[in-house]
Order: structure tokens, then sequence, then C-alpha cells
């Protein structure tokens, strides 16, 4: 079930980053972009299926569309706006990752060591 909800997830984010490119060049374009990806970052419970997950469809897409079309030219314009939307990945990629749960120690439960 896990698995099916971290795939849903990565639809949504590249999904989510698809609609942020498609608007980012209006103002209110990338206001809305920052405001939906950041909902859903604070939403989302930090881990490998859920948070991360929206995380890595959002750059993986986001990362897809800044590379040039066959024709030349960019879907993320070479301005402010674009250069906002490229840190707005960066900056879902870093949240996604900075806020995973730690891992479980392998000690966890047992007692200081016996002297």
């Amino acid at each position: 079930m896990r698995a099916l909800a971290a795939v849903g997830l990565l639809v949504a984010g590249a999904a989510t980053a698809v609609a942020s490119v498609a608007l980012h060049q209006a103002w209110w374009g990338l206001l809305l972009a920052v405001l939906a990806t950041t909902a859903a970052l604070l939403a989302l419970p930090a881990g490998w299926w859920s948070r991360t997950a929206y995380g890595v469809g959002w750059a993986a897409m986001a990362g897809y569309l800044s590379v040039p079309r066959d024709r030349g030219g960019y879907l993320i314009s070479s301005d402010v706006n674009g250069y906002l939307l490229l840190a707005l990945g960066l900056l879902v990629t870093v949240v996604s990752v900075a806020t995973l749960p730690r891992p479980a120690r392998a000690d966890a439960g047992q007692g200081p060591p016996a002297s």
C-alpha cells in the first residue's frame, strides 16, 4: 500500500512541477507555485514513502523541463522568476531529504552497556 501511495505522490509532485513551470512567468503564477508546493511539503509527513516521493517527483519533472527543447529555447525563463523557480526546486529537494526520520539504531531499547 505504501508503494502505491509513493507512486501517487510522485505523480502529484510531477504534476505540481508542470503547473509551476507553466505559470512561473507571471508573478501570481510563481506565487501560486510556491504556495502550492510549500503547502504540500508541510502537509505530507516526513518519510521515504510520502514527502520524499513528492519531492523527487517535483524535482525530477522540473529538472526534465529545464533542459533545452529540440528546436531551441527553454520552458523555464532565464529571468528572476525562472531562477526563483529553480531555487524552489532546490529547496524542495533539500527539505524532502533533510526532514527524513532518523534510521532506527540496532541497539535501541537495550540499556547502557554493563561494566
